[in-house]
């Protein structure tokens, strides 16, 4: 997954959940920022972060001429562009994913897929079955252990509960959480941020839904999935 351009800047501030106010090339500008998630230990003032730079804006549309993609925690470099996990979940999928290892590549592979009342982020054949995977990127990381969510989600647990029903219905069903970083160890639940999750999560695999975690090799332009990151739950 790669961004056309990208900027350095300095992060300011952010007023609400959409914007930040950020020094780029020592002027402060609002620029739109790509994760309504908290963020709270990442986003702080004097932070580098990374813009997507957009030329054709106004042709666009758009409010901002710049998205804050990226950010750097000390020296660790993190993604927090929540749109980012599908398109590169799906780029490892196309090159074979979990399963290259094994000589299998999923097929006929799709994105953001109906099902019951869910809409799934991708879609695919495996060994001639049917599957479904959710995928959810993670940013927060506390002493080499990345945890999902960062804030409560009734939406990922219905998801959970959708990705059950699925299996039921004789579909594969895979949680794929894309860790938009590297270093960490571990992959939990955040149940002290949402109990429900971590129980739907357990409830999940012990029904058969598959659950992967992924850190990802970053640069300042993109990022894309790299290694297997144990789950503990």
């Amino acid at each position: 997954m790669r961004y056309a351009h990208i900027e350095k800047g300095i992060f300011k501030e952010r007023p609400n959940r959409f914007v930040a106010k950020v020094e780029i090339h020592g002027k402060e500008h609002t620029v739109h920022v790509k994760n309504t998630g908290r963020c709270r230990e990442l986003l702080i003032p004097g932070a580098a972060v990374l813009m997507e730079y957009h030329p054709d804006a106004k042709l666009q549309g758009r409010k901002t001429e710049y998205s804050l993609v990226g950010v750097y925690k000390g020296k660790l470099l993190i993604n927090m562009d929540s749109q980012a996990p599908n398109a590169a979940a799906k780029e490892w999928l196309e090159t074979g994913g979990f399963w290259r290892a094994e000589g299998e590549k999923p097929e006929h592979i799709r994105r953001e897929v109906t099902y019951g009342q869910s809409r799934f982020d991708l879609a695919f054949t495996l060994k001639g079955r049917p599957a479904f995977m959710e995928v959810k990127g993670v940013t927060l990381e506390q002493d080499g252990v990345a945890l999902f969510p960062d804030a409560p989600t009734e939406r990922g647990v219905k998801h959970l509960e959708e990705l059950i029903r699925a299996v039921e219905d004789g579909f594969l069903a895979y949680a794929l959480f894309v860790i938009q970083m590297k270093g960490v160890r571990q992959f939990r639940p955040n149940e002290e941020m949402h109990r429900a999750f971590g129980e739907a999560l357990r409830k999940a695999r012990d029904c058969g839904v598959k659950v992967l975690a992924f850190d990802c090799d970053v640069k300042e332009n993109g990022f894309s999935l790299d290694k297997a990151v144990e789950c503990d739950f």
